[in-house]
């Protein structure tokens, strides 16, 4: 089951956050949202804690 991490407010935002997470090591997806144009990140629920941690260093 996929979980939502983060909610990007751009396509290049939502890309940019996938790469980074993805040369961690981490499997990832992204699925623009019906509302707006945002952009849901979304990982295995298994690896959610350990995303976060790497997001806290990703996040500005």
């Amino acid at each position: 089951m996929w979980t939502v991490i983060y909610i990007a407010s751009s396509e290049e935002i939502a890309e940019t956050m996938k790469s980074r997470l993805s040369s961690e090591g981490f499997l990832v997806k992204i699925r623009q949202t019906r509302v707006s144009k945002q952009f849901e990140i979304l990982v295995p629920k298994g690896e959610v804690r350990e995303v976060k941690d790497v997001l806290v260093s990703i996040l500005p």
